[in-house]
């Protein structure tokens, strides 16, 4: 469509609308000189214009102030074309215990991502934050989280960092791993888990009476046995109810010691020795799955038969150990995600029960102990360490 432009000395010329910017055609204009009455004469020719689109009078500056401007618009334009460019999403793992810890489960997490299609520093980018034992800073680390506006949060390490990852929004989904979802107050059941939660249930605390059978077969003359409980976590007060409950069906007497920091451990174990506990069971926590080198160390110095949650306790050198598949878990856990970040409404996804658990004896261990492991149990093991 033709125009007519206002040059700076009042004269109208007809133009072909330009595309975009007015690019060297505006320059010339403005190079012109500024002639006092330019503005008088261009108001007194807008009757003359007749239906050609008026281009408004600007008045006329040096022709570098002009040049300048036109380079800052080309610099803008690339600028604003990559900010509207689609970014790679985000997501955040939180973590109650550290990254050398939990290098495994994340390692698990990371391939179910890439079964999805979604691989970290390609098209996908995760924030990592971990309290390293310390629950005090959970509700922080995932605030922080929640600021950064990321897609997805991943919890590992119980409820309690699934609770504080609720606690901090109701719209970021996110994907948990724990003992008890419902009664931890995640999420109102497994089938239909509502809001922005949903994830996985290890049953942990479910398996605490399985972990005393199996303990009474290796070790049945032991008639005391002795709980080891972080008393800060949420799942504490459930896993003591079930245990009591199992200890009584078995006619067996079950004291309770609590250990929330490394120091309180310690004391622990001279309190076992003094109780003359003839076993020990160790909870299912992330503190305490922190301080596994530290269990088995006192576990072996006192000594003491002990049964644990984690794979890992069996291979850093505890007796045995009893629980879900955490490998299993944690490559699920990687695939909700990336349903969720495909479109997948986390409400509409069910909170899964593990399928495959895991049973470990280490050998080496049972003989410093001078236990003889029953055939019924290496039967049943899925390894044996010797």
């Amino acid at each position: 469509m033709p125009i007519r432009v206002l040059t700076c000395s009042g004269r109208v010329r007809p133009e072909r609308a330009p595309r975009g910017f007015l690019g060297s055609a505006l320059i010339k204009n403005l190079e012109r000189p500024n002639g006092r009455n330019a503005l008088a004469r261009a108001n007194a020719q807008r009757d003359s214009l007749g239906p050609a689109k008026l281009v408004r009078w600007v008045p006329c500056m040096q022709r570098r102030e002009a040049v300048a401007i036109l380079a800052g618009a080309a610099v803008a334009w690339p600028l604003a074309a990559r900010g509207q460019q689609k970014t790679i999403p985000v997501i955040g793992i939180l973590g109650s215990s550290s990254p050398r810890l939990l290098q495994p489960a994340v390692v698990e997490l990371r391939r179910g991502l890439s079964e999805t299609g979604y691989v970290e520093g390609q098209n996908l980018a995760i924030e990592y934050r971990w309290a390293e034992g310390h629950y005090d800073r959970l509700p922080a680390l995932a605030a922080d989280l929640v600021g950064r506006k990321i897609d997805v949060i991943a919890t590992n390490g119980g409820a309690s960092s699934a609770l504080a990852a609720k606690a901090a929004t109701s719209t970021i989904p996110v994907v948990f791993v724990a003992a008890d979802p419902v009664g931890a107050g995640l999420v109102a059941s497994l089938a239909r888990p509502g809001g922005n939660l949903t994830g996985f249930s290890i049953l942990s605390s479910a398996l605490t009476p399985k972990r005393l059978e199996l303990l009474s077969e290796l070790v049945p003359q032991a008639r005391l046995i002795a709980l080891l409980v972080n008393p800060n976590s949420p799942s504490a007060e459930s896993i003591i109810r079930d245990m009591q409950e199992a200890a009584r069906g078995k006619g067996l007497q079950l004291t309770i010691i609590n250990a929330g920091t490394e120091s309180e451990i310690n004391t622990a174990f001279t309190t076992l020795v003094s109780l003359h506990a003839g076993a020990l069971i160790v909870a299912a926590d992330p503190f305490l799955f922190s301080r596994r080198e530290q269990l088995v160390a006192l576990a072996a110095h006192y000594p003491s038969p002990a049964i644990f949650v984690e794979r890992e306790f069996a291979v850093a050198g505890g007796l045995i150990s009893y629980g879900t598949s955490f490998a299993a878990v944690f490559h699920q856990q990687g695939i909700y995600v990336g349903k969720i970040l495909k479109g997948a409404n986390p409400a509409d996804l069910p909170v899964q029960q593990p399928t495959k658990f895991e049973l470990v004896i280490n050998l080496k261990t049972a003989t410093a102990l001078g236990l003889t492991v029953p055939q019924s149990l290496l039967v049943r093991a899925d390894e044996i360490i010797e």
